[in-house]
């Protein structure tokens, strides 16, 4: 079994420890409410505020039946360029508008872009498609909205959304200009890859996968449906240029690695960036730990420069 506390830096480990200490790795055995309360708990803990220069409207996108809160970032001289459209992370089950508040609002200032954070639906009271058929309903408001290109950014389970948008989309006139995916779960094979090397990671587990991916369907078998896992779409043609950052030690890594090599071998942009030392979550480390802080500088990068339409790979 891996040590993982030999491999781990110290600052890394303490980020760890404190995050355990609000949302404990068993967590998945409580009930859902108790699952929420204790993550939207864990996100308060981890809040760094709004830095200088950002305002934040919420509102929300009227679809039939329902309306999809979203979170408006703005700073007072934006930036030329797209607007961002962004998918939280928590397992399809967790989080909301707050859960990402802050990261929303550093990415608006640093990157100069108006970023649009989109609180979809969450299982098990609304099982797959809903979150995508939320994502894809944001996209579609968001293209008759703005008349700047849109760019894609999700982490986790947001990262999943990102890229299935991204391939529902493909074909749209108002297409996205990129997507950034940060530590993005794509449904890869788990039998092999960082899914058996890092089985057992501090953070996120094979034991939280199963249980998040089982939730999501109701347990229903939905192999093969790209909505659901990008990965197992059969065409990778036409997506668009696709930055992909991943944590060395967490079981979704590969899919990084899998989800590149396949838009190349259709003909497409994408470049995979594995951050060394560290483990899934660590947006919330950015503060903290100096790998955390360089990776988070890497990702806004990334979305500045997909933004105006720069592949700098």
């Amino acid at each position: 079994m891996t040590d993982y506390k030999k491999l781990i830096d110290a600052e890394t480990w303490a980020f760890i420890e404190r995050t355990n200490s609000y949302y404990p790795p068993d967590t998945i055995d409580y009930t859902i409410a108790e699952q929420r309360s204790i993550y939207d708990r864990l996100c308060r803990e981890f809040f760094a505020g709004y830095p200088e220069g950002v305002t934040a409207e919420t509102t929300f996108i009227a679809v039939p039946k329902h309306d999809i809160p979203i979170r408006i970032y703005r700073t007072p001289a934006p930036e030329a360029g797209a607007m961002v459209l962004y998918f939280h992370g928590g397992g399809f089950i967790l989080g909301g508008l707050d859960s990402h508040d802050d990261v929303c609002a550093e990415l608006c200032v640093r990157t100069g872009y108006e970023v649009v954070s989109v609180d979809c639906r969450l299982a098990p009271e609304h099982l797959h498609p809903a979150a995508f058929d939320d994502a894809v309903s944001a996209f579609e408001w968001a293209a008759t909205t703005y008349k700047r290109p849109i760019l894609l950014c999700g982490d986790s389970a947001g990262g999943n959304l990102a890229a299935a948008v991204s391939h529902a989309t493909r074909g749209h006139a108002r297409k996205p200009i990129g997507q950034v995916l940060i530590y993005p779960s794509l449904g890869g094979d788990r039998s092999q890859g960082s899914y058996v090397t890092h089985a057992e990671a501090p953070m996120l587990t094979m034991r939280d996968l199963d249980f998040y991916k089982d939730i999501r369907t109701g347990g229903a078998d939905r192999s093969g449906d790209p909505t659901l896992a990008p990965l197992a779409d059969t065409d990778f043609a036409s997506l668009p240029p696709t930055v992909l950052i991943t944590a060395q030690y967490d079981p979704l890594s590969s899919d990084g690695e899998i989800y590149r090599d396949r838009i190349i071998a259709a003909g497409g942009r994408a470049t995979w960036l594995e951050e060394p030392g560290l483990v899934h979550g660590y947006l919330r480390a950015r503060h903290t730990v100096g790998r955390a802080r360089a990776s988070f500088t890497r990702i806004v990068d990334a979305v500045s420069a997909l933004g105006k339409g720069e592949w700098i790979w």
